[in-house]
Parts: C-alpha cells; sequence; structure tokens
C-alpha cells in the first residue's frame, strides 16, 4: 500500500505520510535516520548498538524508489531503502 501523499518539513524535522485509509502519519527526521534499513545499519541493531544520530539531523532529499522511499540525511547518510510496510508500521514523531 503506497501513500497518497509525501511531504517533508525539514523546519519541523518530520516526513509526512497520508495514507489510503486516512491515516497521517508524521515520522522525526532523527528517527527515520537511527531506524535506517540499509545493510550496515541493520547490522549495527542486530549487534544490540544504538546508532547515535543528531538530533538536528534533516531529510534533505526523498526519492521515490517504487516500493518505498530512498531517504538522503543532511549528514551524508543514504543507503537505505525504507519499504511502504517498514515506515507504515514505525511509530509516529511526538
Amino acid at each position: 500500500m503506497n501513500p497518497l501523499a509525501i511531504g517533508n518539513s525539514r523546519s519541523k524535522q518530520q516526513l509526512r505520510l497520508n495514507w489510503p485509509d486516512g491515516r497521517e502519519q508524521l515520522l522525526g527526521h532523527a528517527e527515520l535516520r537511527r531506524q535506517c534499513p540499509c545493510s550496515q545499519c541493520r547490522a549495527f541493531r542486530l549487534q544490540g548498538l544504538t546508532p547515535r544520530v543528531d538530533d538536528r539531523v534533516c531529510v534533505v532529499e526523498v526519492n521515490a524508489q517504487g516500493y518505498g522511499l530512498q531517504l538522503v540525511f543532511s549528514d551524508g547518510h543514504e543507503r537505505g531503502i525504507y519499504p511502504w510496510p517498514y515506515l507504515a508500521g514505525m511509530t509516529p514523531a511526538p
């Protein structure tokens, strides 16, 4: 299930996804960076480690990849592609 609309607010540091079921989801940029699904970040988390991410990190580019989004972060990280189901299951920003 793909979102109907995607918005990125650098000032609020949130990614907004509007899903077909009417749900609006707000995801914080820093948490998205911490939960990056790339193999390197996943391996880090599987070792029981928590990636250190500056809370000021922002998503500077959003690239649709068909089955999800590639997010480019202000710290230069851009390896992860976030599948739609992965994003839909993330906890919204506070």
